[in-house]
């Protein structure tokens, strides 16, 4: 039972604090947690569960906000992960992301989501379609109407039609003039290169998403050309874990609307479609920088947007970079993005240059790591396949449309 969900911005305010139990938790608890962040650094901000002299802690980082909730009696601590997610995706499906502005701007609309997602410390409903029928998002006419009316709450007056279903996270009888259902493998590639170009690490972590416009109460089931590749499988609360189970058949009867599916990864893959290779050397106060990025297996698709990006060290006092394709930008924060589109068929793109480190330094001592981007259209690079989607009831007709891509995660090389 979680009694307390804390908003902690990057420097450490509290920005929003929601007590979900009768026993109130004092906000010193974020004092210890910001304290304890401060002297640990990242080894203490990566853990997701956190023992504290009076409470378990769980948290979650997004785009710089941490969201952490707080429970003194033993609960599953997956559920609370679990939860914190669904409230972070949530929110960023209601405001268009997680920041700081918007959090302040729209804390009215943050409340009345966590007082419906959670009741008493438990989690009740977090399904994001059903949620928008209980509470409308914000738009610029409802903050006029909020400001003329004096009426500033976004909650309806009934509860969605699918709220005492056996299936709530869908609407009782949705219509539609056509059946479409549409179905997303979008996976993203995390590796790790180390200074003699081996790969020390490279998986996957994927998603299937879907669109569903089906009316009635469709059951549908999705089978895949070669599941025993997955690992680390979640799946949405309309999965049926039995038939998964037995035969590695996805059995579920869709929420309407687009929703994800469930997640995977696919480990200890062998190669990368993209290589790059830096080299730099340092003498007499001057180093000398080059990097080449090409082609290392072709995908049988066209690798895009194509990005190579790293932090100077601070030693640097001045850098002069160019490349022979794509552009270079140098910000004023010492990062370095050099931005290649597409690899040319004709030469191999290579960014060189020199760095002038600071007075009295003869060598560099430390070296950067290089964080590479890029993005493959129509093709899923676990080898992951979908092998066909069934209706089992109504309606007969249906159209089916299924699409892949593949982008970079943490793609690291490092020297």
């Amino acid at each position: 039972m979680l009694q307390c969900i804390f908003l902690l911005s990057d420097s450490g305010e509290v920005m929003l604090e929601k007590q979900l139990t009768g026993h109130r938790v004092d906000r010193s608890i974020c004092a210890w947690f910001w304290d304890q962040s401060l002297s640990q650094g990242d080894s203490f901000k990566s853990l997701p569960v956190i023992a504290s002299p009076t409470h378990y802690l769980f948290q979650i980082v997004r785009d710089g906000i941490t969201f952490l909730a707080c429970s003194q009696v033993e609960m599953p601590p997956l559920m609370a992960i679990e939860f914190l997610c669904r409230v972070a995706d949530v929110l960023s499906d209601y405001l268009g992301g997680v920041n700081e502005d918007l959090i302040k701007d729209n804390f009215i609309i943050v409340y009345e989501l966590l007082d419906e997602m959670i009741d008493n410390g438990f989690p009740l409903t977090t399904e994001p379609s059903i949620l928008r029928e209980m509470i409308a998002p914000p738009n610029l006419v409802s903050k006029m109407l909020s400001v003329v009316t004096g009426n500033a709450s976004n909650v309806s007056d009934t509860l969605p039609s699918g709220a005492g279903s056996c299936v709530p996270w869908r609407p009782t009888d949705p219509k539609y003039s056509s059946n479409e259902v549409y179905v997303d493998l979008v996976e993203e590639m995390d590796a790790i290169v180390n200074r003699d170009g081996e790969l020390v690490k490279c998986e996957i972590y994927g998603e299937v998403q879907m669109n569903s416009q089906l009316t009635g109460f469709p059951d549908l089931t999705l089978s895949f050309a070669n599941p025993s590749i997955l690992e680390d499988m979640r799946f949405h609360p309309c999965v049926r874990f039995r038939p998964w189970e037995s035969h590695q058949v996805l059995s579920f009867v869709p929420p309407d609307g687009e929703f994800k599916l469930m997640s995977y990864r696919v480990k200890k893959l062998k190669n990368t479609p993209v290589y790059v290779k830096p080299q730099i050397t340092s003498d007499s106060g001057t180093c000398r920088v080059s990097v080449l990025v090409g082609i290392r297996s072709d995908p049988g698709k066209a690798i895009e947007s194509i990005t190579l990006s790293f932090q100077l060290p601070h030693c640097v006092s001045s850098a002069d970079l160019s490349s022979n394709h794509g552009t270079v930008t140098i910000l004023s924060n010492k990062t370095c993005t050099w931005t290649i589109g597409r690899i040319p068929k004709d030469k191999t793109p290579c960014l060189s240059g020199t760095l002038a480190l600071e007075t009295g330094l003869e060598r560099l001592h430390v070296f950067p790591t290089f964080k590479l981007g890029f993005k493959i259209m129509g093709i899923a690079l676990s080898g992951l396949r979908i092998e066909k989607l069934d209706l089992q009831t109504l309606p007969p007709r249906l159209y089916k449309g299924f699409r892949a891509q593949t982008r970079a995660g943490e793609f690291d090389v490092r020297l």
